[in-house]
């Protein structure tokens, strides 16, 4: 068989799919399931409208927070705090180790070590003349 690689710009659910499943199916061979689970948290405002939240997933006994946001107008009330607690108690109680969240200089570096986290990356220069940070926290001794 023949294969030829073909650059493209657009971002398809299928495609994306078609890319992971051997990787899934490769690792799942190396060291058994990953146990993926989505874990996500919506703020809703009062007409139920979906103005922010947290998007993450749990996988290898992992908890993963992809994306953290809250609107502008309700940052410093502590929904950020209140989700990342509901997320990690959501994690522990699906037998998860540890957490781990990335975040960039100019975003949200203290926020995180507030609630206990540790930097164990970074990748400096990412965008230019900021880094893209790296944090970790064990939910549970051991």
């Amino acid at each position: 068989m023949q294969y030829q690689t073909v650059l493209s710009d657009a971002a398809e659910a299928e495609t994306r799919a078609a890319i992971v499943a051997p990787l899934i199916a490769y690792n799942e061979g190396q060291i058994g399931p990953g146990d993926h689970r989505p874990l996500v948290i919506r703020i809703e405002d009062e007409t139920g409208q979906v103005v922010g939240g947290l998007w993450g997933y749990t996988r290898y006994g992992w908890l993963y927070t992809e994306l953290l946001s809250a609107p502008t107008g309700a940052r410093g009330l502590g929904l950020g705090r209140r989700m990342m607690e509901q997320a990690e108690a959501e994690a522990r109680a699906r037998g998860c180790v540890g957490a781990w969240v990335d975040t960039h200089s100019f975003q949200a570096p203290k926020f995180y070590e507030s609630l206990g986290y540790q930097r164990f990356g970074e990748l400096e220069d990412y965008p230019p003349g900021h880094s893209r940070i790296f944090y970790r926290k064990l939910l549970r001794e051991g």
